[in-house]
């Protein structure tokens, strides 16, 4: 039982990473990047290409990871985010660059799955009477880790603050001297830079594949709805929730019923919360 609890724990954990990254883009500019599951799996085959095509230790495929994926994401930036002026229509931009890095992967790297080694190792270990890869240990705890420092880093540091102040009222931050297009062009290189040094951790645990963008795109923005837009902590619980859910529900209802039983929870917060589980809606009288 515990080695099902943990693999849903570490499968909810990728899902929070990329929830981490919409969250980012989303205190910024209060719009989405419907791409950054797509940037994780650019991330992902680099990685691949870096550790098992070009024999590269893991740190130096870490950095050309993020590097190439920031890289990017700073061109989606300036072609797909900064001329949109409508926040609707970013949505529409930033899916339409998932699809073209889905495409561009394609052709890249092929429509196989792709075995991404993990450099703690392989082999399962016994953990508290559990099997369990490393790779799952080292994802709950990059999650919570990631979930804590950049809670800390919005609460004590100028620019966490700065963001936090356009996340409540972009123009009256203007006002206040904060530069938003410079920070919001900062948080989308933070939200690149992540995606792509997760490769790392990300794809010895789901593959290398082309489906993968889309696969994370959707659970990610599930555990945003689930634990709040804008929250961090809501993050780390509604990762934890929806990995738990899917992997539970694929043992003992059968894998048809995974994806099923994840939307059937959403719903549920959504009917009793519907900011989420960590975000209050504030009434304001007009």
């Amino acid at each position: 039982m515990l080695t099902l609890v943990l693999g849903g724990l570490a499968l909810g954990a990728v899902y929070a990473l990329v929830a981490i990254g919409y969250n980012i883009v989303f205190v910024s500019s209060k719009t989405f990047n419907f791409a950054q599951a797509q940037l994780m799996m650019v991330g992902a085959f680099i990685t691949f290409t870096a550790t098992e095509t070009w024999r590269l230790p893991w740190y130096l495929a870490a950095l050309m990871a993020a590097v190439g994926v920031t890289a990017v994401a700073v061109l989606e930036y300036y072609i797909a985010i900064r001329p949109v002026k409508n926040h609707d229509n970013i949505l529409v931009t930033t899916l339409g660059v998932s699809i073209l890095l889905t495409g561009a992967a394609q052709l890249i790297w092929g429509g196989e799955p792709l075995t991404v080694g993990f450099f703690g190792g392989n082999d399962a270990l016994d953990f508290l009477g559990a099997r369990v890869f490393p790779v799952e240990l080292t994802l709950i705890a990059l999650v919570v880790v990631l979930v804590v420092l950049l809670g800390l880093y919005g609460r004590y540091s100028l620019t966490g603050l700065a963001l936090r102040a356009m996340s409540e009222d972009r123009e009256a931050a203007q006002l206040r001297g904060v530069n938003v297009a410079r920070l919001a062009l900062i948080a989308f290189i933070a939200a690149g830079v992540l995606a792509g040094f997760l490769g790392i951790f990300v794809g010895p645990k789901t593959y290398a594949v082309v489906t993968l963008g889309a696969s994370l795109a959707l659970k990610g923005f599930v555990v945003l709805a689930v634990g709040g837009f804008g929250s961090m902590p809501g993050v780390l619980v509604g990762g934890l929730i929806v990995g738990l859910v899917e992997a539970l529900a694929a043992r003992y209802l059968g894998g048809d019923f995974s994806n099923l039983s994840v939307f059937l929870i959403l719903i549920l917060v959504l009917l009793i919360r519907p900011a989420g589980l960590f975000v209050r809606t504030r009434e304001r009288t007009v």
